[in-house]
């Protein structure tokens, strides 16, 4: 029927509002898990930003923090800064969505799912309500029915029994009493069906014009608020993300403006401060006439008259004698005095020597007569104890004559520096003990002024060492400042400063190798004897055991060694190593007692001994 179609339709209606509802619901909780995935990512990043930012920052106390003296490292060191600002943001991103959006549609979702539970169950209620109510319609029908059905057979048996002559009066009447019950029975049934009917049509009208568009409006504004709420949070989702929009902008700007902060300029001029070594430039190098020797040839007369008019030749400690002025015979002073400092040359791009016709070159360096060389080491003698620590492997001398005069003078100031710090903590610490004494001598009842005796005696006893130190650093900086040039000065020769100071003796040096007429000895003379300043230099070498074999090496290329304090190698060549390369390039080497000096490293393969290295 029309009505039962309708019921069912409504029935089939609810099944789809039903659904719809729910799967509404699973697109909250779906964007709810989104949500919560997004934030675990932001925190995650923000905690690798947090470790990257840490990973790089300067050690505490270590030779990093040193570097970041430079703007360019301090730019770096703001960005790291900035990094970890910019980390703290994604925190604040993750926080924020996590309480309010997570966990406001949380708390939203549960209520849903109990209000939309509701409201299914008023429409069920309702829905049985009004199949109930049908129900009992259909019952007073069907008896109404029945009873008009009982009540026309009834008349009609009376009626029948009433025409018939053989049947007795009392059985008539029975009939008749029946049918008469019968009637009666069929009218009460109509009065109910008739009320039935009329409370039916309108439990139904209420049913379907009040109860059900009241349900139906309750989950239609349900699901309204639904759909408002989850276009509201993702509103908030990007509100939540430009809120730190403006701050990871400054982030930004920072480091723009540490980086715009980098100045090459200053960078390059530290760098001069901190290795500027304070040496002066080699002056000009005078020419070598090696044509006198054959004059002499001729001549011998030279050679008597250069004895015979009272010229001396200087004599150091009778232990030079057939040697060339004090340098050793196995040339150990020539490779220290011309041991390379430029960058090697790079191995010929083939290994056959054909490839390289004049072979490899060594660094470039001007050769200077060598009692100019030795003038220089007279005047520099720290300088000797730095090539001599490096060559057995010590630590530094206390007072830095292994560096360069003007890295001296740093390291000098820097120490001198650090005990003055030291003596003030001291005297500090002694002020206040003598302050704590004086409170102990009024208020006995604080404490034994005796107590603490002892330790102002140590502060004292502390405090003049730190003194004596500091006078023994600065008298080495006043000689290092003294020794020094001065900035406006024009460039000097060491050797000509030490001239100035020691014209009539020193100046003599590089002369008396050479006759009256010009002509080029190497003898000294028995006769006379020079006494020059730091006369122990050829002993101190000449003493000095040579340096031990550390492994071999084979010469991979040749090698024209023609500068000073280098060696010639030839390919295929087995050599002993007696220096490892330092990291500039070059190696130590030995071929026999008397010859030794530099090769690129590159152009040889080492073969260390692990137990003479050890050692």
């Amino acid at each position: 029927t029309r009505r039962n179609y309708f019921f069912d339709s409504l029935q089939d209606q609810f099944d789809n509002l039903e659904k719809h509802t729910q799967w509404g619901i699973d697109v909250l909780e779906k964007y709810i898990k989104f949500v919560k995935e997004r934030t675990e990512i932001e925190l995650s990043y923000a905690k690798q930003l947090r470790n990257l930012s840490k990973k790089y920052q300067p050690k505490k106390n270590s030779k990093e923090e040193e570097e970041y003296r430079y703007t360019s490292a301090r730019a770096f060191l703001a960005t790291l800064n900035e990094m970890n600002d910019y980390a703290g943001q994604h925190e604040v991103i993750s926080e924020n969505m996590t309480s309010l959006i997570t966990g406001e549609l949380t708390r939203y979702v549960q209520e849903l799912k109990q209000e939309r539970k509701s409201h299914f169950h008023d429409g069920r209620k309702a829905q049985q309500h009004i199949e109930t109510c049908w129900k009992q319609l259909e019952a007073s029908k069907r008896r109404f029915e029945r009873d008009c059905k009982e009540a026309d057979r009834a008349q009609q048996y009376f009626e029948k029994m009433d025409a018939d002559i053989n049947v007795t009066k009392a059985d008539v009447e029975k009939a008749r009493q029946q049918a008469q019950l019968r009637h009666q029975m069929a009218e009460d049934s109509k009065a109910e069906y008739s009320s039935t009917l009329q409370k039916f049509n309108s439990e139904q009208h209420d049913h379907y014009y009040t109860h059900i568009p009241n349900i139906f409006q309750k989950i239609q504004e349900m699901e309204e608020r639904r759909i408002v709420r989850i276009g509201e949070s993702m509103k908030t989702f990007a509100e939540v993300d430009r809120q730190v929009i403006p701050i990871i902008g400054k982030c930004l700007d920072e480091i723009t403006k540490a980086a715009e902060s980098v100045d090459h300029k200053n960078d390059s001029q530290l760098v001069i401060e901190a290795f500027k070594s304070g040496f002066e430039p080699p002056g000009d190098i005078d020419f070598e006439d090696f044509t006198q020797p054959m004059k002499r040839t001729v001549s011998e007369s030279s050679l008597s008259n250069s004895r015979g008019e009272g010229k001396y030749e200087p004599k150091f400690g009778g232990k030079s004698k057939g040697k060339l002025w004090p340098f050793i015979k196995k040339n150990k002073l020539m490779s220290l005095l011309t041991s390379p400092h430029q960058p090697p040359p790079p191995p010929p791009a083939s290994a056959s020597p054909s490839a390289v016709p004049n072979g490899p070159q060594s660094p470039k360096q001007q050769k200077e007569p060598l009692s100019h060389r030795f003038n220089e080491f007279m005047t520099s003698k720290p300088k000797i104890h730095c090539f001599r620590s490096l060559k057995r492997g010590g630590a530094g001398p206390e007072d830095f004559s292994n560096l360069p005069p003007e890295q001296r003078r740093k390291k000098l100031q820097q120490k001198v520096d650090e005990l003055n710090k030291d003596i003030q903590k001291e005297l500090d610490q002694r002020d206040a003990l003598t302050k704590m004494k004086d409170v102990y001598i009024k208020n006995p009842q604080m404490g034994d002024a005796a107590s603490v005796d002892h330790r102002l005696a140590e502060l004292g006893q502390n405090i003049e060492k730190l003194r004596i130190e500091v006078q023994k650093f600065e008298g080495w900086l006043a000689e290092v400042e003294g020794r020094l040039p001065a900035r406006t000065e024009q460039p000097r020769r060491q050797s000509g400063l030490y001239e100035a100071q020691n014209s009539p003796a020193v100046n003599s040096c590089a002369q008396d190798r050479e006759s009256p007429d010009g002509s080029y000895t190497e003898e000294q003379s028995q006769e006379t004897e020079m006494k020059v300043p730091a006369m122990d230099f050829d002993d101190e070498f000449d003493d000095e055991e040579p340096l031990p074999t550390i492994g071999t090496c084979k010469a991979l290329y040749t090698f024209e060694g023609q500068n000073e304090g280098t060696i010639s190698v030839a390919e295929g060549e087995m050599l002993y190593v007696i220096e490892e390369d330092k990291g500039d390039g070059w190696t130590r080497i030995r071929r026999n007692e008397d010859e030794e000096g530099y090769v690129p490293t590159s152009y040889v393969e080492v073969y260390l001994d692990k137990n003479a290295k050890g050692a």
